[in-house]
């Protein structure tokens, strides 16, 4: 794959829900060591594409490329198989667990051998550590409960567990929603250690601020078509606005 490739390209993507037409002729291009936000006003078909391409729901039409080759993204676990990881705003997680459970929910570690039934607490552990140092994230302690935690360290634990699985291409559903300005600020810098991994890195979000403080690439939609992309140090806040509004 060249550099100028997209590790993930959707094309003539459409959807409809009976008598509304969700997504028309849609499609996005996602690069690694990139964040690409992806932009408009509710109802603009935002959630459904991203819901496409983490294979939550099923497209009507369309193609859909991972690393140059063509996919059928049919359920989540497909789209996990290929690295793509999704973080909605809800998070999933498990608030009278710690971080490891957190982080191996579903897919916990276990020991090898005879008791390979059983799951492997201090290896968990282990790697839920080195995860966190690999990402910079700072945490009291793994054993700490998600109950206990800021959304900020909740949002961490759960950008985490999407990064631990091999992912290539995490997807951010509003990943600031809800939280103060430094709590914001640890969720970006996590967002940029991502980028700088090589991670692909898509994210909704509606603050105009954020978008251009934080992302590389800025994709707009409206009424379920996709407007236009803009390199964000090729565009404006007065650009992009205007094609949230009028279309075009």
């Amino acid at each position: 794959m060249t550099a100028e490739q997209p590790i993930v390209e959707m094309r003539g993507i459409a959807k409809r829900y009976g008598g509304v037409q969700a997504l028309s002729d849609a499609g996005i291009a996602i690069y690694k060591g990139e964040v690409h936000a992806l932009v408009g006003d509710n109802a603009a078909g935002k959630s459904t594409l991203i819901k496409i391409l983490s294979g939550a729901v099923a497209k009507d039409a369309g193609t859909i490329t991972f690393d140059g080759r063509e996919v059928e993204i049919g359920s989540p676990r497909a789209a996990k198989s290929l690295g793509i990881e999704t973080v909605y705003q809800d998070l999933a997680l498990a608030d009278n667990l710690d971080v490891p459970a957190n982080i191996f929910l579903g897919r916990e570690l276990t020991h090898r051998g005879p008791l390979r039934f059983f799951m492997d607490v201090g290896r968990m552990e282990e790697e839920a550590r080195r995860l966190l140092g690999r990402l910079k994230i700072n945490m009291p302690s793994v054993r700490l409960k998600v109950r206990s935690m800021s959304g900020g360290q909740r949002q961490s634990v759960a950008i985490a567990r999407s990064v631990y699985f091999n992912a290539s291409v995490i997807i951010l559903d509003e990943p600031t929603a809800a939280l103060g300005v430094e709590e914001t600020r640890k969720v970006y810098e996590l967002i940029h250690e991502m980028r700088a991994q090589g991670l692909a890195v898509l994210m909704i979000c509606h603050n105009m601020n954020h978008v251009f403080e934080n992302a590389d690439r800025i994709t707009v939609m409206k009424t379920g078509r996709i407007v236009g992309s803009r390199k964000t140090v090729e565009t404006s806040q007065e650009e992009i606005l205007r094609m949230i509004v009028t279309g075009s």
